[in-house]
């Protein structure tokens, strides 16, 4: 089982730059997107029916904005719109499909480098912990992939000392993610790879991404239940429809 997590930066726009031929070569079983900027009625949904024939959108009230999406070649038992937190729906960073023997959300957190939203990026942090701590006693098997818009450690940063006062490396982020994984995940990239220079994400400022000058943001993280599970992770940055690439995870689904 094949599941990628690819913050897309725009649906639309990666739709013109070969989205969807991509995603028929990465023959991924589930693919969660971030990032949409797109309402439902604004996407030919007929474009995705032939690959992904269960396809759901979450978009947040604001146009062009926000916005996550799961698509499955398989039919989910449910799905799960939002976490009933209010102000978290409001901007559709969550979405869940829940199937046999796991449950996969889509899951876009906030970046906090714009003016108050460092605040707003903290209360969410905080919020979804106790939204996620609860959840697990009701679904065990859980794999949370998205845009977390943190580095964990500083090998997942191209520059650890000069953007130790950025939001997405600060000291508060960074020890939320680690206590968000000691909680009960696993890094599933950092399973299989511990090599440095591996990133997700490059400013489009100074030939970034050329030069390898990444942040590693994005995240299959998987619910310890599941370690046995997992087959394989990576990450594919010669995929170019965004400012990030796609975040591999495969499981044994039997």
């Amino acid at each position: 089982m094949k599941i990628i997590s690819y913050n897309v930066n725009g649906i639309r726009a990666a739709l013109s730059k070969g989205f969807l031929t991509w995603a028929k070569a990465s023959n991924a079983d589930i693919i969660c997107l971030q990032e949409t900027k797109a309402q439902k009625e604004q996407l030919d949904l007929s474009l995705f029916q032939e690959l992904y024939p269960y396809n759901y959108w979450f978009s947040a009230e604001k146009k062009g904005y926000s916005g996550v999406a799961i698509l499955s070649k398989i039919k989910p038992n449910k799905v799960v719109y939002g976490t009933g937190i209010e102000y978290m729906d409001f901007e559709g960073r969550n979405l869940r499909a829940d199937f046999d023997n796991f449950s996969v959300m889509s899951m876009y957190l906030p970046s906090g480098t714009n003016g108050d939203r460092l605040d707003l990026k903290l209360k969410y942090m905080d919020d979804f912990q106790g939204y996620i701590n609860q959840l697990k006693k009701e679904i065990p098997n859980l794999i949370i992939g998205g845009d977390y818009n943190i580095c964990h450690q500083a090998i997942d940063i191209h520059d650890p000392i000069r953007n130790a006062n950025v939001s997405g490396f600060l000291p508060v982020e960074r020890e939320w993610l680690d206590n968000f994984m000691k909680s009960g995940f696993i890094d599933s990239f950092r399973v299989f790879n511990q090599n440095p220079h591996q990133y997700s994400w490059w400013s489009y400022r100074a030939n970034a991404r050329n030069n390898n000058k990444g942040w590693r943001i994005d995240y299959n993280l998987v619910s310890k239940p599941l370690k046995d599970k997992l087959k394989n992770a990576y990450i594919l940055p010669e995929a170019k429809h965004s400012d990030h690439c796609p975040v591999v995870v495969e499981i044994d689904n039997n």
